[in-house]
């Protein structure tokens, strides 16, 4: 990985000495950046300032903090093209802390190549954006402040080689991908399984968006052969200029630690959003997670995480590149898995803001 992450900076800096057109160069090497500060208040007031372990966006409470701030080198030209960004915030130290030494901060890094001539056919290799579900880590991309459940607990990023093949007209996309592993960029160790991914992109219409991923893999060390099958589904419907609509649903299994069979879990979520002005956007989300046997998300209760999310969105944009948003949330679970004042409770509320900058 030490090599790939040389190879790219290494495309961005010897690319000018051997082009014929200074200003194309300049042209072909971008840098673009993003940072978004928050405030999140946690009713039940945890004492660490945590907010519950299955969320990893926004999770400090009661404190002004840095969920994600990056900056990116993007180098592009018709059969090549190039992604570096250095990142820190709360979310870089939620998920990558099991990554060790700088690759804790390592947002993207890889390198793509064009197959064919004729052909919008790519082979990417290096840590990459996840190819499941229709929510990033970059706030501004998405329709509510904080991330569903089902984004929370499935891969923002991925380690490996992706084969992608986009048709001329842009309505379908397909990619097959070898992967480090669920979310990482280093192996589990004791592990030496190899991943897969697929992905369906269609876009009948410039309103709707269909996609379908997969996650084959063992997360595990080999002497347990946990093998993980994985299925994301969702649709984007902009069904009128104002009104937009996004459903999903993830499903999953995986092999029992001990005996035959194998535990599974699935979350829906349905997501609303109304644009009465350039300047003002509206969402509400309402969204189920139920994982029983703790495959994702362990409680060590009777029922497992059973919970009900319910979360309204008010968006501000004073200038086309800041962002400025405030959103409730509720999460009602079967059983009392969270805490306040030690004393278990069913329900958890949120009330965060947030301010991004893109550049």
């Amino acid at each position: 990985m030490k090599n790939l992450l040389l190879s790219a900076i290494a495309l961005t800096i010897l690319q000018p000495a051997f082009a014929q057109d200074s200003t194309e160069t300049k042209n072909q090497l971008t840098i673009s950046g993003y940072a978004e500060a928050y405030y999140s208040h946690d009713f039940n007031r945890p004492d660490n300032n945590t907010i519950p372990g299955f969320l990893y966006n926004f999770n400090r409470a009661n404190e002004v903090n840095l969920n994600l701030a990056f900056i990116k080198i993007n180098y592009q030209t018709d059969r090549v093209r190039a992604n570096v960004a250095l990142a820190a915030g709360t979310y870089m130290n939620a998920n990558y802390s099991a990554e060790p030494g700088v690759l804790k901060n390592i947002y993207e890094a890889n390198i793509g190549v064009k197959l064919s001539q004729k052909s919008n056919l790519w082979l990417d290799a290096g840590i990459m954006p996840s190819h499941i579900g229709f929510e990033s880590a970059i706030g501004k991309d998405n329709w509510t402040l904080s991330r569903s459940l089902l984004a929370e607990n499935s891969p923002y990023f991925e380690s490996g080689l992706k084969l992608g093949f986009t048709t001329k007209d842009d309505k379908l996309y397909l990619s097959a991908m070898y992967l480090n592993g669920w979310q990482h960029i280093q192996r589990v160790d004791g592990n030496s399984t190899p991943a897969f991914g697929t992905q369906i992109t269609y876009k009948p219409a410039g309103s709707v968006t269909l996609n379908y991923s997969t996650f084959i893999g063992n997360d595990k060390p080999d002497s347990l052969k946990q093998m993980r099958y994985f299925h994301n589904v969702y649709g984007i419907f902009q069904l009128t200029e104002k009104f937009g609509l996004i459903a999903g649903l993830d499903f999953g299994t995986e092999r029992k630690v001990q005996g035959s069979g194998s535990n599974s879990w699935y979350t829906p979520v349905l997501i609303a959003r109304f644009t009465p002005t350039d300047k003002i956007r509206l969402a509400a989300r309402g969204e189920y997670y139920a994982d029983k046997n703790g495959v994702i998300i362990s409680t060590g209760t009777p029922s497992g995480f059973k919970t009900f999310g319910y979360s309204a969105n008010f968006d501000y944009l004073p200038v086309p590149n800041v962002l400025w948003r405030v959103e409730a949330r509720s999460l009602n679970s079967k059983d009392a898995i969270f805490t306040q004042n030690d004393t278990a409770k069913k329900q958890n509320y949120f009330l965060t803001t947030s301010v991004s900058l893109s550049f």
